[in-house]
C-alpha cells in the first residue's frame, strides 16, 4: 500500500490499524536542536481521543504516545523521530456481523476491489484512529510554527443547517476549548450540542463544517506552479476522513461578486531602498494565498464534513456474494466527527505550512 507519507521535507509517515496492536509514524525532516513539549504534545491528542463527552465515541482509549528514537534529553538531534501510540480498547468482535457485508458510503467494498482483501474491524487502514498519528507530527510542527509566530486555530462553525454567523474577527478563539462541541460561541454551542445529542438519540449522525483561522503567515510561501500553498493545504485537508469539501478565502461565495468587489486593494510604504515593506491588503478575500503564494494577511479556510457513514439504524445493502441483506451499525461510534476533527484540521495545516517553510529556506540559501 503505497500513500502513506505526506509532505516533501517536513514529512510524516503513519501506520497501524483501528483495532491493531498499535498506530504510529515516523518523522523526517524535523529541524534538530528543536525542544519537544511533551505535555503539549499530549495536550493534542487528548483534544483529539475518544471518549472525551457524552457526543463523541465512547471508546476509552489513554492515546499516549511514546517515542522511539529521534530525541535527546528532550530535544530533537535531526534524525527519523519514530512513535507509538498503542491501541488499549479494541473490541474487534463488534465487527464480526459485518465481516462479508458492504457497509454503505463505507470503504469496504472499495478495499476489496483494490487490494483483495480488507479489515473489516473497523475499517482497518481506513479507521479515523489513523489520524491518531497526525496530530503527533502536527504537534511537533505547531512548535516549529511557535518559534516562527504562527497560530493555528481551528473551530466548529457549523453543525447540519445550525451555523455560526459571525466573522472569525468577533469572535473569541480562546473559547473554543470552552465546550464539548468546540465552538467559540457559547450560545451557538448548545445548540449545536442539543441537536447532535438528538441526532444520536435516533440512531443517526451528522455533518458540519469546521473553520481554520492561520495567524503570522510570512509572505512567499507557496512553490507555482504544481505545489501552490492553497493545493497543498486542500490536499491536506480532504485527505482527512469524511471530508467533502475544502474552501479557501471567499470560496464559493466569491462567484456572486463582481471584480471591483472581490479585488483585496493593496496599501502599505515603500522603504529608502524601493523595496515593498509593511504591503497589506484592505480586504481578505483571497484567504492570504495569492498566486498559490502566502502574502502575509490570515489564511483562512473552511472544511465540510459528511455524517459519519455508521448509524445504529437498519439499512438495505449486499453481502461479498451479491446478496441482499439487512445491516445495523453496532459499537461505539460518533454521532458527529467535528469536535474531534477540530485537532486534526489544524495538524495537518501545521504539516503544509511547516514543509513550506523549509522549502522557503532552501529557496534563499
Amino acid at each position: 500500500m503505497s500513500g502513506n507519507t505526506f509532505g516533501k521535507l517536513f514529512t510524516v509517515t503513519t501506520f497501524g490499524e483501528s483495532h491493531g496492536e498499535a498506530m504510529g509514524g515516523i518523522i523526517d525532516g524535523c529541524p534538530a536542536g528543536l525542544t519537544i513539549d511533551f505535555n503539549f504534545v499530549q495536550s493534542e491528542l487528548d483534544r483529539r481521543k475518544p471518549g472525551q463527552s457524552s457526543i463523541v465515541t465512547q471508546r476509552k482509549e489513554s492515546d499516549k504516545v511514546e517515542f522511539l528514537s529521534g530525541l535527546m534529553e528532550g530535544k530533537t538531534t535531526g534524525t527519523s523521530i519514530g512513535f507509538i501510540i498503542k491501541n488499549e480498547n479494541q473490541k474487534p468482535k463488534d465487527y464480526e456481523h459485518i465481516k462479508d457485508v458492504y457497509r454503505p458510503s463505507h470503504s469496504d467494498y472499495t478495499y476489496e476491489a483494490k487490494y483483495g482483501i480488507r479489515d473489516y474491524r473497523g475499517g482497518g487502514r481506513s479507521s479515523a484512529r489513523e489520524t491518531v498519528s497526525r496530530v503527533v507530527a502536527g504537534a511537533i510542527a505547531k512548535l516549529i510554527l511557535k518559534q516562527e509566530g504562527i497560530t493555528i486555530n481551528a473551530f466548529t462553525s457549523q453543525v447540519g443547517d445550525i451555523k455560526l454567523l459571525k466573522d472569525y474577527h468577533d469572535l473569541d478563539l480562546s473559547k473554543t476549548e470552552a465546550n464539548e462541541v468546540r465552538c467559540p460561541d457559547e450560545l451557538i454551542a448548545e445548540t449545536m450540542i442539543h441537536y447532535i445529542e438528538q441526532i444520536k438519540k435516533a440512531g443517526d449522525t451528522i455533518g458540519g463544517i469546521i473553520s481554520c483561522v492561520i495567524n503570522g503567515v510570512p509572505a512567499g510561501l507557496g512553490e507555482p506552479v504544481f505545489d501552490k500553498l492553497h493545493a497543498d493545504m486542500g490536499k491536506a485537508m480532504l485527505s482527512i476522513n469524511a471530508v467533502k469539501g475544502f474552501e479557501y478565502g471567499s470560496g464559493f461565495e466569491g462567484v456572486k461578486m463582481k471584480g471591483s468587489e472581490h479585488n483585496d486593494v493593496f496599501t502599505g510604504t515603500k522603504d529608502e531602498g524601493r523595496k515593498t515593506s509593511h504591503v497589506h491588503t484592505k480586504t481578505n478575500h483571497s484567504g492570504g494565498i495569492q498566486g498559490g503564494i502566502s502574502n502575509g494577511e490570515d489564511i483562512y479556510f473552511k472544511v465540510a464534513f459528511k455524517p459519519v457513514a455508521t448509524i445504529m439504524q437498519k439499512q438495505d445493502t449486499i453481502n461479498t456474494k451479491g446478496e441482499a441483506v439487512e445491516m445495523q451499525g453496532k459499537g461505539r461510534h460518533d454521532a458527529c466527527v467535528l469536535p474531534r476533527a477540530v485537532p486534526i484540521v489544524e495538524a495537518m495545516a501545521a504539516l503544509v505550512l511547516v514543509d513550506f517553510l523549509l522549502r522557503a529556506k532552501t529557496n534563499k540559501m
